[in-house]
């Protein structure tokens, strides 16, 4: 049976991070994954050029049921912290809205830097390896049965992921081995993910799929994103809908404002002024697009003149452009979320290492645990931070 300081089941984000923390320390580590390529997740992200992380990363910008969780390991390697490391390794990238950072070329660069780090810090990486079981021994070492032979290791570091994306391998096994060392595992949700229509609200705005407006949208609990909404053939998207599919909860409404920076109610009263006899059709098709103004608003009021309007109107159609009520059907779910809601229980682990408070020697990293980002690179700055956490003291 071969031993080994560390031992790190996935080559994730987190799984990575931590290897090379540990490896520089002089540790001996292995990496196992059942894939055949590391970094899956990586490679797809932000449209495959990865949204590497954020310019500004604040404790706010993760859903944790601790929310000071996630503030010691932020603090301790920063987002400028790995915006030097990709620097270091020639990796160019540019900012785009709400500071954040993608690669000018492509997601393998981030990749290719973390498997370099790697091997610069003496890390061994095994692929297309199945985890069979694992066990502790009287000395309190664990061994760890495999596809491809038994190991033992002193300190063992759970990076596996969540649920979301099933396709690039995903799986529960992170929570399973949690459970097994008797950790609490919270319920899990599928997190910055698309809305359903219902039966009848897909009849009816299907002929939108395409169409993407500027707006602000709010959940029952009062946070709002003021980002892109897309509609589709199967319900909403966009960066606004995967924001605040976070803090939804199912037959809850949606409120969303078509015109964020606007006031309606100003807008229709000074065209009411220039123009009174314009249709209100031909009015709000200069701030919305056509196909929703047919869809959303009734025939007979669009072929109104906007003088013909009654007060009672007016009121309506400020509602519904600044406050349209939806209630979704559900979401699209793991398939296309990219982030999974709920984990292991961070009351089980030190935020300052990552270690179960319980069970000496095991670690949690990345996503598996109950800490979520926005979208906008935090969840892979949750990955760098948290995998730095545990690869210091490994």
């Amino acid at each position: 049976m071969k031993h080994h300081d560390v031992i790190i089941i996935g080559a994730g984000a987190a799984g990575l991070m931590c290897a090379a923390t540990a490896g520089y320390r002089g540790r001996d580590v292995l990496v196992l994954d059942h894939a055949k390529q590391a970094g899956r997740k990586i490679l797809i992200s932000g449209g495959g050029r990865c949204n590497f992380t954020n310019q500004v990363v604040e404790p706010n910008n993760f859903i944790c049921a601790n929310p000071h969780f996630v503030k010691s390991a932020i603090a301790r390697y920063k987002s400028t912290d790995f915006i030097e490391l990709v620097e270091r390794h020639g990796v160019e990238y540019h900012e785009r809205d709400h500071g954040q950072l993608f690669c000018n070329d492509s997601a393998k660069d981030i990749v290719r830097t973390l498997m370099t780090e790697c091997e610069w810090a003496g890390v061994k990486i095994q692929l297309r390896t199945d985890i069979l079981s694992i066990a502790q021994d009287d000395q309190g070492q664990y061994i760890v049965s495999t596809s491809k032979g038994e190991y033992r290791c002193q300190s063992l570091v759970v990076a596996t992921g969540g649920l979301s994306m099933p396709k690039l391998g995903a799986t529960p096994y992170g929570y399973q081995l949690a459970e097994q060392f008797g950790l609490k595992v919270l319920p899990t949700t599928a997190g910055l993910v698309p809305f359903t229509w219902h039966h009848e609200q897909k009849q009816r705005f299907e002929p939108l799929s395409g169409i993407a407006v500027p707006s602000t949208i709010t959940a029952k609990n009062g946070t709002s994103f003021s980002e892109a909404l897309l509609f589709t053939h199967r319900g909403l998207s966009g960066p606004a809908i995967l924001q605040i599919s976070n803090y939804w909860r199912a037959g809850e409404a949606i409120s969303i404002n078509l015109l964020p920076t606007q006031s309606a109610r100003e807008l229709l009263a000074n065209a009411t002024q220039k123009h009174p006899k314009q249709s209100l059709r031909n009015t709000l098709n200069q701030w919305l697009p056509k196909r929703l103004v047919e869809i959303l608003f009734e025939e007979t009021m669009l072929n109104k003149a906007l003088n013909q309007l009654i007060h009672a109107e007016i009121d309506q159609l400020v509602t519904d452009i600044h406050q349209w009520q939806v209630v979704m059907n559900g979401t699209e779910g793991y398939r296309t979320a990219e982030v999974t809601l709920g984990g292991i229980d961070t009351d089980e682990l030190s935020s300052k290492t990552m270690e179960a408070k319980q069970q000496k020697g095991l670690y949690f990293v990345g996503e598996v645990m109950d800490v979520s980002g926005w979208l906008g690179g935090f969840n892979f700055q949750w990955a760098w931070s948290s995998g730095y956490a545990a690869g210091e003291v490994v």
